[in-house]
Formats: C-alpha cells, sequence, structure tokens
C-alpha cells in the first residue's frame, strides 16, 4: 500500500517519517530556550540530518515565536517546516500560515483535547463542540496549505468510540496527517498497538492518511511505544533530539532512528536520517541549550560505547561485535588518539572537536573556542576531552545580550567579601563593586547592581570537570521568574569566574523566555 502525499508524493508503506520538535516542544520545556540565530542553526542541523518535518514553533505564542517560525520558514528549502495552531483559534491558524508563507514546503499542525478529562476540566466543552473545532480549524488551515497534520491531544487516554469521530471529521476537514499523542506518558504499548489498529480499522479514509505518533517518556516507554506504533501501521514519529521535552520529555529521536537501523530484521521500515550525524546535532542542541545529556544516555551518551570491565574490553579488543551492537561511527563518534596541550594548533584541534561531535561549528565559534583553548592550556598541563567539551559549551552559545568582561573577587575569614565585576549589556561594559556574604553572595550580587531583576536563585551547584586541583569548574544555575525556570552552565579554573558565567547564561535565557507568553492548553 502506498499514499500520495502532498509534500512527499508517493510514499511507499515501509517509509517512515520523522517530525522533529525540538524546537516547539521541546523549546517550551522547563529550563530550556533557544534565541533565533540559535534556532536557525538547529533547524539547519536538522535539515542536514535528514528530519523531514521540522516544527518550528507556535507563532501565535509571541511575536518572538512568529518570526522564528517565518525565519526558518524562509531558510529551510528541502524540509518540511511545520507551524502549531489550536484547532479552536481562528488566529492561531492565521499567525501558522502567515508564518509559513515564505516556506518551499509547508505544514500547518492544529489540534485540540479529547479526552474526557480534558475536555471537562480544561477545554470546559461538550464533544459536540471539540468536533466541530476540528472542522472549523481544517478548513481554515487549507486555506494556507495540503500538508495538514490533526493532533488529538491526550488522545491516549480518549474514548475509543469519540477518538474514531474525531479522526473521521479531521480526515473529511484535510488531514493528511494524523497525530495520536501519549501527552501524558501513560500508555504501554499494547496500549498503543490497539489504539492504532482500532483507528485504521475502523474510520473511513484511514488508509489515504499518515497515522503519527507522539509519545512522551514519563514511563520510561517513549521509544517502545513508538516501536510498537510503526508495528501497528502508523508511519510517522513526532519526537525530539536527546529526547527534550515538557517533564521526563519526548521519545529520543536517535534511539528510535538507531532501534529501526540496529534490528532492521524486526523493523523492516526506511527512513532518511543521516545517522553518521547524531552525535553533531545531539552535541548542537547540548551546547544551546546548556543541557548534556547523561553519561549513560543511548547512542550519544559520553558512555555509550565506553568498555570499563576487563571481560568486556577483552571481547571488543578481539571483536567489537561481541559488546557493540551498531559501530560508534555509524552515530558519528569518531575515534583520536590526539593529546592537546599548549604547543597543539588549529588543525589539531579541529580534528579533536570532529571526535567529539562539534564537527559542524562555524568559523567563528571555532576561532574562540581555540583562543579559549590556548588560554586553558596555559593554565592546566593536562587539557582532557571534559575539559575541551566544557570550554565549547561554554563558550559558543548565542545567549550574548549579556556578556561576562572581567572580575576580581576578595574574600576569607578577616574582611567581608568583595567582588569587582564587569558585564557588557547590549554592548555596552558596565562595572559594579559589591560586597557579600562570601565570594559568590559578592558576585551575584554585582550581576544584580548592574543588571536589576527580581528572579530567584533557586539552584547553586559546582562539580570539577576533570580531576585534579587545576580542574576546571562547572558551574549550574538555576533562576525562576513569575513561573519561568532557566538553567546556565559555565566552565572556568577559576570556581567563581565560572558561576558568574553561569548565572549570566541563565538570565540570557530568562530575556528569552520573557518574550514568550504562551497561550492556555498547548502541549501535545
Amino acid at each position: 500500500m502506498s499514499i500520495n502525499h502532498p509534500s512527499f508524493g508517493i510514499i511507499d508503506d515501509n517509509r517512515v517519517i520523522f517530525l522533529d520538535t525540538t524546537l516547539r516542544d521541546g523549546e517550551q520545556s522547563p529550563g530550556f530556550s533557544m534565541n533565533l540565530e540559535e534556532k536557525l542553526h538547529m533547524a539547519q542541523a536538522l535539515s542536514d540530518l535528514g528530519v523531514d518535518v521540522i516544527e518550528a514553533g507556535f507563532p501565535v505564542a509571541s511575536p518572538g515565536d512568529f518570526e522564528s517560525v517565518y525565519q526558518i520558514a524562509s531558510l529551510i528549502t528541502k524540509t518540511v517546516v511545520c507551524a502549531l495552531a489550536r484547532s479552536g483559534g481562528k488566529k492561531d491558524i492565521e499567525q501558522a500560515g502567515e508564518a509559513l508563507k515564505p516556506a518551499k514546503l509547508k505544514r500547518i499542525h492544529h489540534f485540540i483535547s479529547t479526552s474526557p478529562l480534558h475536555m471537562k476540566y480544561k477545554l470546559k466543552m461538550e464533544p459536540e463542540t471539540v468536533l466541530e473545532l476540528i472542522a472549523e480549524g481544517g478548513k481554515t488551515a487549507r486555506r494556507y496549505t495540503d500538508d495538514i497534520q490533526w493532533s488529538a491531544e491526550d488522545g491516549s487516554r480518549t474514548d475509543p468510540d469519540f477518538l474514531c469521530r474525531c479522526v473521521e471529521t479531521a480526515i473529511k476537514y484535510g488531514a493528511t496527517t494524523i497525530n495520536i499523542p501519549d501527552t501524558v506518558g501513560y500508555s504501554t504499548p499494547e496500549d498503543i498497538t490497539r489504539i492504532f489498529t482500532d483507528l485504521r480499522e475502523r474510520v473511513p479514509g484511514a488508509d489515504k492518511v499518515i497515522f503519527s505518533c507522539h509519545n512522551h517518556d514519563d514511563l520510561g516507554l517513549g521509544v517502545a511505544n513508538s516501536i510498537a506504533a510503526f508495528k501497528a501501521g502508523a508511519r510517522q514519529a513526532d519526537c525530539t533530539i536527546n529526547g527534550i521535552g515538557e517533564r521526563a520529555g519526548n521519545a529520543a529521536l536517535e534511539e528510535i532512528v538507531m532501534a529501526l537501523r540496529t534490528r532492521h530484521d524486526v523493523f523492516p521500515f526506511t527512513n532518511k536520517i543521516i545517522t553518521e550525524k547524531l552525535l553533531s546535532v545531539s552535541r548542537m542542541l547540548s551546547t544551546i541549550t546548556g543541557f548534556e545529556v547523561q553519561p549513560n544516555k543511548a547512542i550519544v551518551g559520553r558512555n555509550a560505547f565506553a568498555h570499563e570491565s576487563g571481560i568486556h574490553q577483552d571481547g571488543i579488543l578481539k571483536n567489537a561485535a561481541t559488546y557493540e551492537i551498531m559501530t560508534p561511527e555509524s552515530v558519528g563518534w569518531t575515534r583520536s588518539s590526539l593529546v592537546l596541550g599548549k604547543h597543539s594548533g588549529r588543525a589539531a584541534f579541529r580534528d579533536k572537536l570532529k571526535a567529539l561531535g562539534y564537527g559542524n561549528l562555524q568559523d567563528e565559534q571555532l576561532n574562540d573556542a581555540f583562543k579559549r583553548f590556548k588560554e586553558l592550556a596555559d593554565q592546566k598541563k593536562t587539557v582532557y576531552d571534559d575539559d575541551i567539551i566544557a570550554l565549547v559549551d561554554d563558550e559558543v552559545r548565542d545567549n550574548d545580550r549579556i556578556r561576562f568582561i572581567a572580575m576580581k573577587v576578595t574574600g576569607g575569614s578577616y574582611e567581608p567579601a568583595e567582588a569587582q565585576l564587569t558585564l557588557e549589556i547590549d554592548g555596552v561594559q558596565k562595572s559594579a563593586q559589591v560586597n557579600g556574604n562570601g565570594p559568590v553572595d559578592a558576585a551575584f550580587n554585582a550581576i544584580r547592581e548592574i543588571f536589576p531583576h527580581e528572579a530567584t536563585l533557586l539552584l547553586f551547584s559546582v562539580a570539577a570537570v576533570t580531576e585534579g586541583t587545576d580542574a576546571q569548574a562547572k558551574t549550574t544555575v538555576r533562576l525562576e521568574e513569575k513561573g519561568k525556570i532557566v538553567d546556565g552552565q559555565g566552565a572556568d579554573v577559576d570556581t567563581i569566574v565560572s558561576a558568574v558565567k553561569a548565572y549570566v547564561h541563565a538570565l540570557n535565557k530568562l530575556l528569552i523566555k520573557r518574550e514568550r507568553k504562551l497561550p492556555e492548553a498547548i502541549t501535545t
């Protein structure tokens, strides 16, 4: 069986489409934020990775969201650019359509809640009203594009008969992709299999559309549920890089892709993802957001292909297949034996960055990172891979309305701590000299003196990047302002400097969050 899709043409039945919602669902999660330049970098990386659809944002949320979708639509030419809207919000869909105007390939994704719980307590609507809004949303979206995706928010907890009616209505009014999200991550693979099988068997016109899954990971079943959806006939997965997203996140794109590739004997599906680019895109996202993946994260964690057990090491040396079900190179890891120091040149540094998954840095970013590496190499005898990762993550972010320039701190038990700090605010350098209850408190007071704000410090955490007294300190700062939570990170051989960099990073992310006021009920 094949489907004639408005954006993809004839699609073979074994083809799986990947919609990446890192820039929408992922970016709206607590602590995460990206400015326009960072979103554009990510969008280009996702297109180069081979994703079929980039969900670029929710245009009605704010002027900034509208602009980012518009700019991504202008930039990306080989990938479908998608904008989110509520089925019941005519303005939502019109804003989405306007934001997508420059796109060569465009999709409007409208949604509404369908579960009894959501309809009663969140929407305060009767089922018949929901059906009417699905129809109205479809009719409005068709004014802008023939590629329309409709989602049943909390679809996995929706009455099966009503869900069939909703899907039938969405198809009747133009939907070409039907998405059934497991919005709260409640389902098991058996639940997902039942839902998609039921819809495909019962709904008129189901054979003319693509069914899609959107699985959250609250019970750690996001990827397993996505695989179950494919086996039940779904041919699209909504997912994110590194699995970022609301609460426990979404199903991770890299994990789904490699499950399909590694177990092709069980899942005979094809896709367009260039798996060798998975690590670099993962690292790019970690750099932009300041959130590293855990070391044991599948596919892209730094321990994913590490072997410490003597038995495992012996097996790997004899035949890598004894303990590796995929090669590190297949997802972008490369082996590098280069040891870097203060005499290392730019070529060796670039090679090391490529081996660590940072092969897509811009020239200016590479120059900044190399300069910082030279400064670090003058202070440390040995520069470890983790040192390089920390300095790259700290230096190449584009959240730059506020920049750290210089600082001097005095402390100890003889007199109050004092911080002399200089920051650059929107291109203008400003300084302050402030006392505090210890050097960190003094430094943070100086930041508040230079850039007044009402954010509350929720978390201050310091860890050593590597071992030894000359190790870089990596600091995490969490700020909260009017319900908006952001995390910032900074690294430096001086612990107080790393703390200030982390605070400044968090402030920059908070400035982005301030621009974004989400309408009610947007998660799918």
